[in-house]
């Protein structure tokens, strides 16, 4: 029409293709050897145990529990804990650990957002740093409620987006962008994402930022170790010709010594997470 301009219509983004992230997700949790960085966020599970008020006898769920250290401490309470992953290596892990501490818990590979439980099955379903990580977050979230029985609680560990992890994981992501339309696992870790997941079926969310620190001998040292057994990190150095490596590490290397609060060549690095308890109606 005379006097109007046309213009063109934005372009709908294309739906991330969540399957082949979740194998993409698989294949780098499964590499490396997770269980070396899991065993020292062991006070995290326990932490988490003791904000949700864990009762002897209680049926507890953890999901993607990788080598159960929120397992382990709902079973140092006497509860009755199934602990499960899609990554049977670390399951074998934490059966290790397990038999090790004379500890009875049930170990089944199962998949976050498919998982293998009647509704209404367990008092309380716990995950830390692990349910973050599903592509399909709905799915995921609707999962863990739909297992919990009526007043249970959901218990979640998550990291925040400001803090260590979450910078690492921003750091990573200006060498290997994530798929279109992905959403961030840092997400979980903000009050206004689990309000619109959790909040339809809660009766209360509580969500404290709490700060978990890695202790490690030096950066280089913590890098080392991340490089060699986190597998996110792990195959992101995979991924970038010898150049391009050399840059991701000296980011890493610089957010490091700029969050190290040591006073010495040690690392000690606080990284901020949510701890959240959420009880259904």
């Amino acid at each position: 029409m005379a006097g109007q301009t046309a213009t063109a219509a934005t372009p709908i983004p294309p739906a991330p293709d969540l399957a082949a992230l979740k194998t993409r997700q698989q294949a780098a949790w499964s590499s490396g050897n997770y269980a070396i960085v899991g065993a020292t966020l062991q006070i995290v599970g326990e932490e988490l145990c003791e904000a949700l008020d864990l009762k002897a006898g209680s049926k507890v769920l953890d999901v993607a529990a990788g080598n159960g250290m929120a397992s382990l401490a709902a079973a140092r309470r006497w509860c009755d804990v199934t602990s499960t992953d899609y990554v049977p290596a670390l399951l074998e892990r934490g059966q290790a650990r397990a038999v090790a501490e004379g500890m009875q818990i049930e170990f089944r590979e199962a998949d976050a957002e498919n998982l293998p439980f009647d509704d209404n099955s367990f008092d309380t379903v716990l995950s830390t740093f692990g349910v973050m990580f599903t592509p399909n977050q709905d799915s995921a979230a609707a999962e863990l409620m739909r297992v919990c029985k009526p007043k249970g609680q959901i218990g979640l560990a998550n990291w925040t987006p400001e803090g260590f992890i979450g910078q690492i994981f921003k750091t990573l992501g200006k060498y290997l962008p994530p798929p279109a339309g992905a959403k961030s696992p840092a997400l979980w870790g903000t009050r206004a994402r689990l309000t619109e997941m959790f909040d339809a079926d809660a009766r209360a969310i509580r969500a404290e930022s709490r700060l978990f620190k890695f202790r490690y001998r030096s950066p280089a040292h913590f890098l080392d170790v991340f490089k060699t057994y986190y597998g996110p990190v792990l195959k992101a150095f995979a991924a970038l010709d010898p150049a391009k490596q050399e840059e991701l590490h000296n980011d890493l290397n610089a957010l490091i010594v700029r969050m190290n609060r040591s006073g010495d060549g040690t690392m000690v690095v606080p990284s901020e997470y949510l701890e959240v308890v959420i009880t259904k109606r």
